[in-house]
């Protein structure tokens, strides 16, 4: 697969070619279509948030077709279009995660931060944070809507819908 590389500020972002990357338990890895750019991609890249996974592939905003799953993941979803945004994972133990605020866990991932994200062609990640999109949505117009998502979801849920 090729990735498009962040090894430090302040360096552009260096194209590299990498084994095709393989999901694990409960995740899935996704041929990416699109990744948007977000200005919190730009934040990262020009060091305004501390401690990114070094080296990173930016990119949280990615719509893709699910490839291959790991162990605890249904096969059922390869071949499907699906969504990675932001929130890549949450503990799942905290008061948060125990209370379904999974957006404040205390140990979160962040997709193109703190793990591998969408400026690839191939992408590995958390099922449980992919969502499933419509097989006739469209990548380009799709993408940016994952960044957002992750407030209005939880408006969404608060308000009972």
């Amino acid at each position: 697969m090729q990735a498009m590389v962040f090894r430090e500020v302040g360096r552009p972002l260096e194209i590299e070619e990498r084994p095709l990357p393989q999901p694990g338990r409960g995740e899935i890895r996704v041929r990416v279509e699109t990744c948007a750019i977000c200005r919190t991609d730009l934040h990262v890249l020009d060091g305004e948030l501390p401690n990114p996974k070094l080296p990173l592939v930016p990119g949280h905003e990615i719509v893709g077709i699910a490839e291959a799953v790991g162990p605890d993941v249904d096969p059922a979803r390869i071949g499907g279009r699906v969504g990675i945004p932001w929130l890549g994972h949450s503990c799942g133990c905290c008061d948060f995660c125990r209370g379904h605020m999974e957006n404040l866990c205390d140990r979160p991932e962040f997709t193109g931060y703190t793990r591998d994200g969408g400026y690839a062609t191939h992408v590995v990640a958390d099922a449980s944070y992919c969502f499933d999109l419509p097989p006739d949505a469209d990548p380009i117009s799709t993408a940016p809507l994952l960044c957002a998502g992750l407030i209005g979801w939880r408006c969404l849920k608060k308000a009972g819908n």
